[in-house]
């Protein structure tokens, strides 16, 4: 029993718990919607929306669509390691679409029409990114103006104007830019062999790994350098930060900066792979940035956890296409996605519900104890 309390307690226990129940609301809630429209399909539907790459009979079909799955999930992971570098530091970067378009602006504008090679144009993108962070953090340092508010007013800003930037640069006879493999295949990141292991999937390249080495980058920054703990402590009180000689308007300004470097850097991963071409048209920003919440709150703010959880988030995505679409309506697979990352936002809710149910039942422990230890008392006396 000992250990089953010890094991409740633990932090890391009570986030893969979390995490676990609203995976399995969304999956069931999801499949309650596919049985309301159409009873026939919901259980094949939803079979192969979980499946996702293994969905295919084919062997190399599978390693390709793996690959293309890891390739999305690269971008989705740097979004949710800016969310959670600026949220340890007491902001909700919520900005971090806005600075994800900056990114992919600057990036694909670069490679294409300044033919720049790939490490350049990547380093340009990460700055676009910075630098829209750094707006919200002077606005919120010297402006006193909430990072939420100035980071939905940029990224529409950014949305924008990447549509306008990016219109120099599409193709002529469509509404996307140029294909980086025509334009410049020099600004595509190299795959050093990673494709082989794919199928020959050419989109799977070094990303991956390069995003796996931020997070554990982004855990040692806040885990295990000074930096980083004057970092969080400027976000858990901004005055006593201040009072203990820390420079707290620098931290801010130098937090949203590195959050917005991240998303920038996503963009970077994502579009420099060649996967995808930017539509010059879009009207809405991009959820990459938005998904990247869920996945920092699912992974339970954790660089590594996010890692996990921004998987499963584009697993479930990507699957999402292969709903069966003769008998349900396309966007039913964008539904059933977003439902369950909407559920996943709530983790951190439930853990937090969890937590103060074990506060409750140590007091209720304790008064037991406490009154038992009374009467023992009062039966000797």
């Amino acid at each position: 029993m000992k250990k089953r309390k010890s094991l409740l307690r633990s932090d890391s226990f009570q986030t893969l718990l979390t995490s676990l129940l609203c995976i399995i609301l969304g999956v069931a809630i999801g499949y309650v919607v596919l049985l309301i429209i159409n009873p026939a399909g919901a259980w094949k539907s939803m079979s192969a929306l979980l499946k996702n790459f293994f969905h295919y009979p084919a062997g190399k079909l599978r390693m390709k669509y793996f690959g293309q799955t890891l390739v999305r999930t690269a971008p989705l992971l740097m979004c949710a390691l800016s969310i959670l570098f600026a949220y340890k530091v007491g902001m909700f970067n919520i900005g971090a679409a806005g600075q994800y378009v900056a990114g992919a602006c600057v990036g694909l504008y670069a490679a294409i029409a300044w033919q720049l090679p790939w490490y350049l144009c990547l380093l340009l993108a990460i700055a676009a990114g910075a630098f829209l962070g750094a707006i919200s953090g002077a606005l919120r340092t010297y402006c006193n103006v909430n990072v939420v508010i100035s980071g939905i007013m940029l990224n529409w800003i950014a949305l924008y104007l990447t549509n306008l930037i990016l219109t120099t640069v599409k193709h002529p006879n469509s509404p996307y830019t140029k294909s980086l493999t025509a334009a410049n295949p020099s600004a595509l990141i190299p795959s050093l062999g990673l494709s082989k292991l794919f199928a020959g999937e050419k989109t799977v390249t070094i990303a991956i790994p390069l995003a796996i080495l931020m997070a554990v980058l982004v855990w040692v920054i806040l885990n295990k350098t000074k930096f980083g703990y004057e970092l969080k402590a400027t976000g858990f009180n901004f005055n006593a930060a201040k009072y203990c000689g820390m420079k707290e308007n620098r931290n801010v300004i130098l937090t949203m900066v590195i959050a917005g470097g991240l998303a920038g850097m996503g963009a970077g991963l994502y579009y420099l792979t060649g996967i995808e071409d930017w539509e010059t048209t879009i009207s809405s920003v991009p959820g990459m940035g938005f998904n990247g919440i869920a996945v920092a709150f699912l992974g339970g703010l954790s660089p590594f956890g996010s890692i996990l959880a921004s998987f499963f988030i584009q697993h479930i995505t990507t699957g999402g296409g292969n709903v069966d679409l003769t008998v349900y309506s396309p966007q039913i697979s964008s539904l059933i996605s977003s439902l369950i990352i909407f559920l996943c936002a709530f983790s951190g809710f439930l853990k937090e519900r969890l937590q103060a149910s074990l506060r409750k039942g140590d007091e209720r422990r304790a008064a037991r104890a406490k009154l038992a230890e009374e009467q023992k008392g009062g039966a000797q006396k």
